[in-house]
């Protein structure tokens, strides 16, 4: 024999909201903890948990007194909840029936002059050539860099540091050859057969 199915919370809220609108009565907690057990079938650890959950969504009202707290729901309340709800709801459709009519009307004037004619086609064609031209001018425009006057006086500008640090470096190689030829009466020659120096060696002109 299966095992009998144990209430889904909305049952449970269904059954609770029952005590309140059959009794019309206001009660502690522990006075539904002993009414819903025995006439709604609520497990008694749920109680308070599905109280709660009403008092949060508005459905049920409390009100501390002292040290109690007093529950309590009319099905006036109810009636007008689900009423406001049903007004708030029709609005919101109101407004999405606005929207999709606005959206609508956009996407109808956005189709203006976009209608497939072969005037339409044509231009588009022109357009697609004239974007493939604009690509091959602009490499083409690459490939003559060199000739504008800003590159080339970049590039001078660049072989004058090179061309200094390149006389630099020489001025360094015949102070330190003069260095050894003093210090221990090496000759030139020998020098720069060692240190693999060319017979021309000499500064860039």
């Amino acid at each position: 024999m299966s095992k009998k199915k144990g209430l889904s919370l909305e049952e449970k809220r269904t059954r609770m909201m029952e005590i309140f609108f059959e009794t019309k009565d206001v009660f502690q907690l522990k006075d539904i903890e002993k009414i819903a057990p025995k006439t709604k079938g609520i497990t008694p650890m749920s109680v308070k948990d599905v109280l709660q959950s009403l008092v949060d969504d508005s459905m049920v009202d409390s009100e501390r007194v002292g040290t109690s707290n007093y529950y309590w729901a009319f099905p006036s309340k109810a009636l007008h909840s689900r009423k406001r709800r049903q007004e708030e709801l029709q609005q919101q459709l109101s407004e999405g029936h606005r929207k999709r009519a606005a959206l609508q009307q956009a996407v109808e004037k956005a189709k203006v002059g976009r209608q497939d004619t072969g005037d339409r086609a044509a231009l588009l064609t022109q357009l697609q050539a004239l974007r493939e031209e604009r690509l091959q001018l602009s490499a083409e425009l690459d490939k003559y860099r060199e000739c504008d006057p800003a590159v080339v006086e970049q590039i001078r500008e660049f072989n004058k540091t090179a061309k200094d640090s390149a006389n630099r470096w020489t001025d360094n190689v015949f102070s330190i050859k003069a260095w050894a030829r003093q210090k221990f009466g090496f000759e030139d020659r020998r020098l720069d057969k060692t240190f693999g120096i060319a017979e021309d060696f000499d500064y860039v002109e």
